[in-house]
């Protein structure tokens, strides 16, 4: 790789614009995915009714189980195609990509005549979900400062659940297809906003296009020269060292190191407990779940409330994802859903056998309630900050692949097997079941996961390689004084 020094021209660019250009743009992104995730707990009823907006017959119980059932095999899809392309593709050109799957999701809902074409919207959202998931994570990693990698993560989560709050809202205000119009303008808030953004300057030095790997910096510098020319410096010699550029990394090469095959681990089982926790199943059937459990709130005003308190759950995160750093928030976000869904297992348990409840109809509101605030605080977006943190660049890519792939098999299976398990164990067998999920994902992080906020990704895979000597120094690379800023 040519190691030159480039005459930058001046970009004009104003660091506190630049970084709210930055979150607002990703933001629009999730907020979308959110509210696509909440659109089955507000419609799932009206298709289950006898007139339903679409079709001249009620949905049944398998097929409502099959709506967001569907929306993972998209996921699923897309990113098995995604890892059989190799890594060469522009962040830029997915990020206009990802609105194709996006707009048409919601042009089939409004113009719905049977079920079938919702159907192929959920999978088309899946597409949509299954590149976003996949393309913010790692532009996000490549484009920002490692000061402020949880911060944007955790406002990913924090945007997704703003979504499924506004969708619980709208749901109850809106009709089936003026639902889906209005959803139609933050395709078009995207687009105007990501016409701005710059390409990844990661992208850009494995090119080998360095001029304009600059002019990216430029931009995400705010049109600092110096700063720009050492991260410029710090990430050729990165690559340099991890021979990335011109190099197609292979599935093999993720286990050719303890480090690697450790992360791997880390994210899978990360992954796992995220949505064997429950929370897909949650959001999916809460209305349901208020129903089954006896509440005496209305089942749409129950699931504005549970949305409303995990979007503060996110913003507890968003405070705290820097402060207490990433191990400390999921144990306690494990720790707490473990003893909510024990709570919920209870209250359901004395209701299922007799017991008169009635006095207590507000536990299923505080215990859901709570859980939501402890997947917020943790389990929302540690998995995916982790993910973008825990390997070496050049397998990143891969190894996000790998990940995501886990997350989309895991999140059908509990979709789809979900009802089968209130016909099977009944209500209060199901939290009991998620319980002990989440005390096993407990155990599984506090033995495997290091902390990872605010350190170097050299330092973390040489943690997890269990090797301390021989550590690089970066500051020999782009200055001692001004290490922090050099960072991407």
């Amino acid at each position: 790789m040519r190691e030159i020094t480039i005459e930058i021209e001046h970009v004009a660019a104003n660091p506190i614009n630049t970084g709210r250009c930055l979150v607002f743009t990703v933001n629009i992104l999730t907020i979308s995915y959110g509210v696509i995730i909440g659109w089955q707990s507000s419609f799932a009823p009206q298709l289950q009714s006898s007139s339903p907006p679409v079709g001249n017959e009620s949905m049944t119980d398998e097929g409502v189980s099959w709506l967001n059932g569907i929306l993972c095999v998209g996921g699923t899809f897309t990113t098995v195609v995604f890892s059989l392309l190799p890594d060469k593709y522009s962040r830029k050109r997915i990020g206009y990509l990802i609105i194709l799957p996006w707009c048409i999701s919601w042009l089939l809902i409004i113009v719905a005549t049977e079920h079938i074409y919702i159907y192929i919207s959920k999978f088309l959202s899946g597409i949509f979900g299954g590149i976003l998931f996949f393309y913010v994570p790692i532009y996000v990693s490549e484009i920002s400062d490692d000061s402020i990698r949880g911060l944007l993560g955790s406002i990913l989560a924090f945007a997704i659940n703003f979504g499924i709050l506004l969708a619980y809202i709208l749901g109850g205000m809106l009709s089936f297809r003026t639902y889906a119009i209005v959803n139609l303008v933050l395709p078009a808030l995207y687009l105007i906003t990501f016409v701005f953004m710059p390409e990844s300057p990661v992208y850009l030095i494995r090119q080998d296009r360095i001029r304009e790997a600059t002019r990216s910096l430029m931009w995400l510098k705010a049109g600092d020269r110096l700063v720009a020319e050492r991260t410029l410096s710090y990430l050729q010699a990165e690559m340099k060292q991890n021979d990335m550029v011109a190099k197609s990394v292979k599935l093999s090469d993720l286990f050719k190191d303890r480090a690697t095959i450790k992360g791997l681990i880390i994210v899978v089982g990360l992954f796992l407990g995220q949505q064997f926790c429950g929370i897909f199943a949650m959001l999916s059937y809460t209305e349901t779940i208020f129903e089954l459990s006896g509440s005496s709130l209305l089942p749409n005003t129950a699931a504005i409330i549970i949305g409303a308190i995990q979007f503060f759950g996110s913003c507890l995160a968003s405070l705290f994802m820097e402060r207490a750093g990433r191990r400390l928030l999921i144990l306690v976000s494990c720790a707490g859903m473990c003893l909510c869904q024990s709570v919920m297992g209870m209250f359901c348990y004395f209701q299922e056998f007799g017991y008169d409840v009635s006095v207590y109809d507000w536990v299923p509101v505080v215990a859901l309630s709570t859980f939501m605030i402890a997947y917020s605080c943790g389990m929302s977006s540690v998995p995916i900050i982790v993910m973008a943190e825990i390997f070496n660049r050049n397998v990143t890519s891969v190894a996000t692949k790998i990940g995501l792939f886990f997350l989309w098999v895991s999140a059908f299976i509990v979709t789809k097997i979900f009802p089968t398990l209130i016909a099977l164990l009944g209500m209060y067998g199901c939290f009991f079941l998620l319980a002990f999920s989440c005390a096993f994902s407990f155990i599984f992080c506090f033995m495997l996961l290091p902390e990872t906020k605010g350190r170097m990704r050299e330092d973390i895979v040489n943690e997890l390689n269990e090797c301390t000597k021989n550590k690089k120094n970066t500051k020999r690379i782009i200055g001692t004084h001004s290490t922090d800023a050099a960072r991407v």
